[in-house]
Formats: C-alpha cells, sequence, structure tokens
C-alpha cells in the first residue's frame, strides 16, 4: 500500500517507534520586512520565540552570504528590521546555517573561512553581551570535505550538521557528533543511519526540543520535487531513527524546501522555500512558517468532545499513541495530564478541517474558509440565502454558470481525506465539489439520481499497463428535493461514500488519481455546460483525513 503524507503524519513505523498523528497547518511567507527581493534561507528561532536568526545574501552583507538576525518584543508581534552580526562573526567567505544554543550564548554556523566549509561556534557572556571571535570545531568535528548546516539539541549534548565526507550513504549525508558535558570535546561524527540518509541528498535539518522527531531535506526519488522536507522519529534520544516520512505537498511543492526549524515547544516550523514563483514571496529564496497541530479528534468524527476525553481516560498511563499528544504535537511517550490539557483546549470543537465553507455571506463574491483562510470567488451570480440553509445560509446555484473556484486544498493521491457537503436539488450528471485539473469528487451520476465520486486508481503505462480504475457509484438518490448530507472519504486502501451519515458504497482503490489545482464547488473540474450544479449548497468542509460523516 502506498500511503504517501499529505500533512497528517500518521508515522507508525514499528510497535517500538509509534507517536501521536499531527498536522500543518497553511505556510505563511515572514513578509517583506524578513525576506528580501535575494535568498534568505536557514531559518533557526531562539527558545523564547523572539529572536530568528538566518543566512542572508542581501545589500549591506561582508560576504556572499552572511548571518543576520530579527527580533520582536512578543510572539505576536510582527518581526522587526533584521540587523547583520557584523564582521566579528561574518567574514568576507560564506557564512551561513546559524543555530543558537538553549541559553542563547552560543552560536553555531558554517563558514568557508579557511577555505572550505567547516562548522564553526561563537559565544557570548550574556544574551545582550557582544558575539566573540568564532572558533573552528576542529578536525574531530570537521573533515576535509564540506560540513554545513549545524544544529544543535537543546540540551547541548549533540550537535547535527549535513556532510559531504566519506563514509556516508552517498551524495550529502547527515551525521552527528556528541559530548558527556558541556565541558566536554566534541566527539568523532557519526553517520545517522540508513532510515534518514539514502543513495541521493540529505541537507539542512533540524532535531526537535524533545530530541524524538528529526526534520531534513531530501531530493530522493520518492519525494514531490526538487528537495522535499522529511520526517523521522525516535521512542527515546539512544534509539536509532525510524524510517522518514514526507511532509506532504501541504508543505513541499515541485521546486524545493529546506533549512527546517521546529520551534521549542514543537508547536511551529519554520522553512525555507525555493519556489520563485509561489504566490506570497519576495523574491529569490524565502522564509516561511507554518503550525504544527496534534490530531486531538481521537475517534475520527470531526468533533472533539467528551467522547475523544473518554478515550484518553481509558488509555491513562498507558503510551497509546493514538492519545499521546502532548507535551510536544508527537507526544512523549505516556498519556497524562498533559495530553489532557492539550485535548482541553480543542474540546466541543471542529478539528483538523483543512478547508470549511459554510456559505453563510449575504453577499458578495468571495466564499469565506473558516478553517484556513483560503477563501473562495464566486463565479456567475449565484443567490446567497440567507436563511433555509442546513446550517444557517447556504449558496444558490443556477445550473449554468455559477460555481465557486477555491486554491489548492490537497491531493487526492497523498493519503487520507474527506469531503462533506450539504446539497438540495441538483440534476443527473452535475458536479458538487471538483478539482482543477483533476476528477469530480462528488456528483449526481448521469442516470437516476444517485451519488458518484470520479476519483479512481489512475492508468498505468509501460510493463502491465492497465486502464485508469471505475468511478464508484452508489444506489443512493440526492436529487429528491430534500437536503442531504453527502461525502466521499479515502480510508487506507477503500474509497467510500456516504449520504446521510450512512455507508451506501464501497470498493478497493489502492491509489488515486493525483491533482494539485484547487477546488470548484458546483461544477466539474471541465466547467463544461450541463455539470453545473442546480440547487442548494451548504457547509463544504474537506478533511486531511478520513473521519465518519
Amino acid at each position: 500500500m502506498k500511503k504517501t503524507v499529505l500533512l497528517v503524519l500518521v508515522l507508525r513505523m514499528s510497535a517500538e517507534i509509534a507517536h501521536a498523528d499531527f498536522t500543518f497547518g497553511q505556510p505563511t511567507n515572514l513578509g517583506a520586512t524578513v525576506n528580501s527581493l535575494t535568498d534568505d534561507y536557514f531559518p533557526n528561532i531562539s527558545v523564547d520565540g523572539l529572536t530568528l536568526y538566518f543566512q542572508s545574501r542581501r545589500s549591506g552583507s561582508y560576504g556572499p552570504y552572511d548571518l543576520w538576525v530579527t527580533t520582536r518584543r512578543t510572539t505576536d508581534d510582527q518581526w522587526g528590521e533584521p540587523v547583520n552580526l557584523g564582521p566579528v562573526v561574518n567574514s568576507s567567505a560564506q557564512d551561513g546555517g546559524p543555530s543558537i544554543s538553549a541559553d542563547g550564548l552560543s552560536l553555531y554556523f558554517h563558514s568557508v573561512r579557511s577555505g572550505v566549509a567547516d562548522v564553526w561556534v561563537t559565544t557570548r557572556a550574556t544574551t545582550s553581551g557582544a558575539w566573540l571571535e568564532p572558533v573552528n570545531l576542529g578536525p574531530t568535528v570537521n573533515s576535509s570535505a564540506s560540513d554545513v548546516c549545524p544544529r544543535i539539541s537543546s540540551d547541548g549534548l549533540s550537535l547535527f550538521f549535513e556532510s559531504a565526507r566519506d563514509g556516508g550513504y552517498g551524495g550529502r549525508d547527515l551525521w552527528v557528533t556528541t559530548r558527556a558535558t558541556l565541558a566536554d570535546a566534541w566527539g568523532p561524527a557519526v553517520n545517522l543511519g540508513p532510515n534518514v540518509n539514502t543513495s541521493d541528498g540529505e541537507v539542512g535539518l533540524d532535531v526537535s526540543a524533545d530530541g524524538l522527531a528529526l526534520i531534513f531535506s531530501s531530493n530522493r526519488p520518492e519525494g514531490s520535487g526538487d528537495y522535499d522536507l522529511w520526517v523521522t522519529t525516535r521512542s527515546t534520544v539512544s534509539d536509532p531513527w525510524g524510517p522518514a516520512a514526507n511532509l506532504g505537498q501541504g508543505i513541499n511543492t515541485i521546486y524545493g524546501e529546506s533549512g527546517p526549524n521546529i520551534s521549542a515547544d514543537g508547536l511551529s516550523l519554520y522553512f525555507c522555500d525555493y519556489n520563485l514563483a509561489k504566490p506570497g514571496g519576495s523574491g529569490g529564496i524565502d522564509l516561511w512558517q507554518t503550525p504544527i497541530i496534534p490530531i486531538v479528534d481521537l475517534n475520527a468524527d470531526g468533533i472533539v468532545d467528551a467522547a475523544d476525553v473518554s478515550i484518553l481516560v481509558d488509555h491513562w498511563g498507558t503510551d497509546n499513541s493514538l492519545c499521546d499528544i502532548s507535551p510536544m504535537p508527537w507526544g512523549d511517550g505516556t498519556v497524562d495530564v498533559e495530553d489532557l490539557k492539550v485535548l482541553a483546549e480543542y474540546l466541543f470543537g471542529d478539528m483538523q478541517c483543512v478547508a470549511h465553507f459554510r456559505l453563510d455571506e449575504a453577499k458578495g463574491s468571495i466564499a469565506n474558509d473558516s478553517a484556513r483562510n483560503r477563501d473562495g470567488t464566486v463565479h456567475g451570480y449565484p443567490a446567497w440565502q440567507l436563511t433555509g440553509g442546513v446550517d444557517g445560509g447556504a449558496l444558490q446555484l443556477d445550473g449554468v454558470d455559477d460555481y465557486v473556484s477555491t486554491a489548492f486544498v490537497l491531493n487526492p493521491a497523498e493519503g487520507d481525506f474527506s469531503v462533506l457537503a450539504w446539497v438540495k436539488g441538483g440534476a443527473d450528471g452535475q458536479a458538487i465539489v471538483s478539482q482543477e485539473g483533476g476528477v469530480n469528487w462528488l456528483m449526481v451520476d448521469g442516470a437516476g439520481g444517485a451519488l458518484r465520486t470520479d476519483l479512481k486508481v489512475p492508468a498505468k503505462e509501460g510493463r502491465g499497463a492497465t486502464p485508469a480504475g471505475p468511478p464508484l457509484i452508489s444506489s443512493a438518490v440526492v436529487i429528491d428535493g430534500d437536503w442531504h448530507r453527502v461525502g466521499f472519504v479515502r480510508n487506507g486502501d477503500d474509497r467510500i461514500l456516504y449520504v446521510d451519515g450512512k455507508e451506501v458504497v464501497r470498493d478497493a482503490a489502492v491509489d488515486l488519481e493525483p491533482a494539485t489545482g484547487g477546488l470548484y464547488l458546483g461544477a466539474a473540474s471541465s466547467l463544461e455546460p450541463g455539470t453545473f450544479f442546480s440547487g442548494l449548497i451548504d457547509d463544504v468542509r474537506i478533511y486531511n483525513r478520513a473521519v465518519k460523516p
């Protein structure tokens, strides 16, 4: 079974290495104050979240790349104008890949000032003091090859970095050097092993504050493009790293992502994006941020309520990975009061929606997305209904040219997901939800008015070629003039259609056809005449995992 992960990371590597599920929110650009028109990358945020170090080639640098820093007064404030760390730290050569220690007194980075890229460290007496002359970590850590992008662990006893030295698995590999105490010297570097490194390239990494999650960049062929971000976890800091999982298309693009940095609380991921044409960018390589969100809807019914509390209590004191959602989003190995605190923050809320169009607007050409702020654009002249919907108002479509278009939400080929909507009316052959450049997710079959999905297994070319799989058609009629809640759920190997909370048809579909376009509400993916929905649509929800309608 192919299970490339989109946003939701179900890390079930083995019985020994299992962590809670978590998802990523919509990435946001750090903005023009932080990002320049040139390249800005390798972000590294301080423990208090108020200082962000990064590498940049902007004007005002002493060399081709320098270390810069931006600060903010509180975590709710905007980042201030970046400041160069100055000529004591920066040189006329390339300096980059900063990593600040937990106490803020040591800054590790790489520099080419000695003729080859080595790992260096600069220190200061206090967090308001001046940085001292950098020191090379020496031949025990550095090699005659390129050693770059260091990341210091929260306890200061492990230093991870990227190296092209001999003894790896090929290309550039990820390594770690350790020391027994802060006063001891660093030991010889050790390769992170075949679960992390491949014969391709592994670059730009970060380790979480608890030492149990490692995010890195790799150009291995299983990715979605140039370099993708991947994650691996381990049960304890003395265990080996488990198999790596791709962070999915919500984070990764066809271009390249690198330089990951996990905030100390485990709730934010900073990274740099090489997609020069990405909407919202400032030009060149930019710095981005996305929230890391624990999956707290434990029974997957779309609502966090007393039933989820009951599940957590039933597993109290165990290492059950479903309920182990704190203190980091991936848990700590024990279900206890820390997990209950996180669950309490989300009680009685609608969780893990990646898009939610309530369609309750009174007027206008915007359909608000209350989940991720990816608002849709209304086309034609549909009639907003202030009342008469299942939940508040609804949108009346004319079946001719009325529909709503949205930005990209998810790729059907990337794992489990669900789409739900309320509909009233419609006719044979009309679409409810579809994807630009893809297929119709939910529609009315061409004969008999039954619910159907065209999400199917893709055609296989070459040796063993097979045609695309068939659509999935139910016997449940949804155009009888009553309100119906319709839904499609991809759950593991199965595709399932639901009507009014009941499963109406299911079959096996190991893979689904990929697509990366935005969604259409009330029109087919082709926008052909006759496919536009004629009726009312209300409360469209899309989840990046399987839920029970």
